[in-house]
């Protein structure tokens, strides 16, 4: 059938096994075609997934997937590998409630052998499975792809220094699509890589080291070898941690790619790094136009490339951050902001622009960002270190070791703590508050509006013996007017929202308009019900919780946080205080003790039971109004 489609040929890696290199090309642009179609449907990560399409085709034609291990890091590559590993008839529920996730997913195909979401995890993860094979006598390949970006990170570094002293057969292919860290790629280096991978350069090379070792010059003759390359190919550093270097090739010329593979493939005798230069967004001529190359993008029009924009409505709980960020630094010059890679995405960018020697953006190394920002406050700064709450979880020893223990002030910033929608279990904000709130000397605050954001920053600011952090959800606010001149917060003061006599509401961050909801919906059914916003997860406002317990029947903890957050400190203060002695009834509502899927923000709150419906519930059940609470949950 001549005029079927390439890509519709393709149910599975091994069809593209007999093809040419001019089918492969077909194959390749069909499969942009359809990513990019795709994500036009579902929004998601664009721009890296079209800078690996004809690496992702190179790959599954040389390799033999599944049994060949592939890791894509980060997985903001992976759109093009899913639809060529049988799972492009779902590519079009990516990121959607019940569908494909957005990244690489071991329970979702064979063919994603670890999953990946954070950054410069694979090299690691690619040695495991390089040093299992080894022992159980397999004879695998193992490939780990990441890109530049991740390569900014320490992990990615200690893995190649391990992988270089076990001298295991592992293949890294360095995703080069935005450091340029390399020469040009032009005709002299395809020729130099094709070189350099060949059987017959090896052949040379192992003549060459012979004789060398013969005549008692090997180490110069080595490091003569590994300098030359160097100065032709900018290898040296991979070279000196015990990678054969192979590059730099052109990430989108698939005749190059599959001869390189093949060599590498065929004649792999320890670790190889090849150095492919890319670009990101490639193909796609309104994300290669874009300063961020599309590298995320909500729905969009495939012809223009036009972007669907939400309904004009509240500020993000993001940008007001960034705005209450850029007050307090016009009025303090000792105020500084530190990101991982994410200026963007925490609103630092607009810090940067308006203070550019007071931003400082350190890459996907949040490690070094806390123990940076621990410098900067012993040094007399005012850090704000603006981490997502996920991947703060990556510099736990940091936020411990050099901030905690020190009582520096440093001002975390937790942006997407509580449920994040699309991105699913590995980009949540579940554990910071009981992961932070373990720690001797930490304040932790939580918005439960813009305006209460903005006074945390300044209360944070002026927070000068110890560390703090104050965490806010992903998406709009709620409308709230922004006070123009915030006043700092009492330290472990909640405040009365709403008073009654028979139900208490106490919650921690957004869910307090839930709360309200639900206090509407109880006073509907004859029941007084207060509301409470705690503010503060520590250290606790032992005066109202005590007021609460002891003035209700029924006593409700609400928290967008794992299990063994704040709920479990309510429950440690009224033990201790003998207050459950008395009789009280009380329930403490978390997200549930599992990693949820993605799905819309909604939805996952009601998945979670964090919803209006799910409070009135739990204070009817309490007072034992069983048949009425189940009513409301069907």
């Amino acid at each position: 059938m001549p005029d079927t489609p390439h890509l519709d040929r393709i149910a599975s890696p091994k069809d593209l096994k007999g093809l040419d290199i001019a089918d492969l090309r077909l194959v390749a642009d069909e499969l942009r075609a359809e990513t990019i179609d795709a994500v036009s449907v579902t929004g998601g990560h664009l721009g890296a997934g079209l800078g690996v399409v004809e690496m992702t085709v190179a790959l599954h034609h040389v390799f033999d997937t599944p049994k060949d291990i592939l890791i894509w890091d980060v997985g903001h590559q992976c759109y093009p590998h899913k639809i060529l590993t049988g799972r492009r008839d779902r590519i079009r529920t990516l990121r959607q409630g019940g569908g494909l996730s957005g990244f690489t997913k071991r329970s979702e195909s064979e063919y994603d052998p670890f999953g990946a979401a954070h950054a410069s995890t694979s090299i690691s993860a690619a040695l495991g499975f390089a040093v299992a094979n080894d022992l159980q006598g397999g004879d695998a390949h193992v490939i780990a792809v990441i890109g530049d970006g991740s390569m900014s990170a320490g992990m990615a570094y200690e893995a190649m220094n391990n992988a270089g002293a076990l001298d295991k057969k592992l293949i890294v292919i360095l995703n080069d699509n935005d450091m340029s860290i390399a020469p040009p790629v032009g005709a002299m280096s395809h020729y130099f890589a094709r070189l350099v991978s060949s059987k017959g350069y090896r052949s040379l090379r192992k003549i060459g080291k012979g004789l060398a070792k013969v005549i008692g010059v090997e180490e110069a003759a080595r490091r003569a070898e590994e300098y030359m390359r160097g100065m032709a190919v900018g290898g040296t550093m991979f070279e000196e941690m015990g990678f054969r270097y192979v590059g730099p090739i052109d990430g989108h010329d698939i005749g190059q790619l599959v001869a390189v593979l093949k060599n590498v493939r065929d004649g792999q005798d320890g670790p190889v790094l090849i150095h492919a230069v890319t670009h990101k967004g490639h193909g796609y001529a309104p994300a290669e136009a874009a300063a961020d190359k599309y590298h995320g993008v909500s729905k969009f029009n495939v012809i223009t490339g036009e972007q669907s924009k939400p309904a004009p409505g509240a500020p993000s709980y993001t940008s007001v951050f960034a705005k209450a960020l850029i007050a307090e630094a016009e009025a303090d010059p000792s105020v500084v902001a530190i990101t991982a890679a994410m200026p963007g995405g925490t609103g630092l960018d607009k810090f940067a622009a308006r203070f550019p020697d007071r931003c400082f953006d350190v890459g996907i190394a949040e490690q070094h960002a806390v123990t940076f920002a621990g410098g900067l406050a012993a040094a007399g700064m005012k850090p704000f270190a603006a981490i997502y709450s996920t991947f703060l979880q990556r510099a736990y020893d940091s936020v411990v070791h050099d901030v905690a223990i020190q009582k520096l002030p440093v001002r975390f910033a937790i942006d997407r703590a509580g449920l994040v929608g699309a991105d699913g279990s590995t980009h949540a904000g579940s554990f910071d508050i009981g992961y932070l709130g373990m720690l001797p000397g930490m304040v932790i605050m939580a918005a439960a509006d813009e305006a209460e954001l903005v006074r945390m920053v300044r209360t944070a600011a002026l927070i000068d013996d110890g560390p703090s952090a104050f965490r806010y959800p992903r998406g709009e606010g709620t409308g709230i007017e922004l006070p123009a001149n915030p006043q700092a917060l009492e330290i472990g003061k909640g405040r009365m929202i709403r008073e009654g006599n028979s139900i208490a509401i106490l919650s921690l961050g957004t869910r307090l308009e839930e709360a309200l909801k639900a206090a509407d919906d109880l006073a509907a059914r004859g029941l007084s019900a207060s509301v409470a916003d705690a503010r503060f997860a520590k250290p606790l406002d032992e005066e109202l919780i005590l007021r609460l317990a002891r003035e209700h029947e029924v006593l409700i903890t609400v928290e967008e946080g794992a299990r063994g957050g704040f709920g479990a400190f309510v429950l440690h203060l009224l033990a201790e205080k003998g207050v459950l002695d008395n009789g009280l009834k009380i329930r403490t509502l978390t997200l549930p003790d599992v990693f949820q899927e993605h799905d819309k923000p909604f939805l996952q709150y009601e998945e979670a039971g964090l919803n209006a419906r799910h409070i009135s519930a739990a204070a009817l059940d309490a007072l034992g109004r069983a048949e009425e609470a189940a009513k409301l949950l069907a």
